[in-house]
């Protein structure tokens, strides 16, 4: 079993963290979610409005939904920064855990990504939503309480080190390594 980091040590890592791209970085990995618990690295995949993430079990039903019961588009895609879940599992292959979509190095702090900015990442567009994306239990039980506490903290919470949630606009094909750019409007 992998030993998890200290808020120590993780906080040892923000600097690294915080040196991302601020307007163009890269897809690093994408992750699906078929079924509960289950992770398939993939690399490339269909993201489209109607379906998402193809493959991920966002159409099939999530925690968030619509009054009519259908998935909410808000929730579609949860990306979260690259830099951020290497220092948190320490090895790629623990990555898929978090249970995010789309891995990236690329600022996703409030401050350089606010709710309403557009990406591209290959054919796609994305826009980033007002969701919070929180660490929870079973992150807890993946990654240690300390992780937690670490992307739940102010700091934590403001560079969006859980990630973030958006919706696609725009259907295509996304790829690793694939360019992830932030719109000007």
């Amino acid at each position: 079993m992998p030993t998890h980091l200290t808020l120590e040590q993780l906080n040892d890592g923000i600097l690294t963290i915080e040196s991302s791209p601020q307007d163009a970085g890269t897809l690093e990995a994408i992750v699906i979610r078929p079924v509960t618990d289950a992770r398939v690295s993939l690399d490339k995949c269909e993201l489209s409005p109607q379906g998402g993430v193809h493959g991920d079990n966002w159409a099939l039903g999530c925690w968030k939904s619509l009054p009519d019961g259908s998935p909410h588009p808000d929730v579609q895609v949860a990306i979260m920064n690259s830099r951020t879940i290497d220092l948190i599992a320490g090895e790629a292959e623990r990555w898929p855990l978090a249970g995010d979509n789309l891995f990236v190095d690329l600022d996703l702090s409030e401050n350089n990504l606010p709710p309403g900015t557009k990406l591209s990442v290959g054919d796609v567009t994305l826009e980033i939503t007002e969701i919070p994306h929180n660490g929870c239990k079973k992150f807890a039980e993946r990654f240690g309480t300390d992780a937690v506490k670490f992307v739940n903290s102010p700091v934590g919470k403001q560079m969006h080190l859980r990630g973030i949630y958006a919706k696609i606009v725009q259907a295509g094909t996304v790829r690793v390594g694939d360019v992830i750019r932030k719109l000007r409007e």
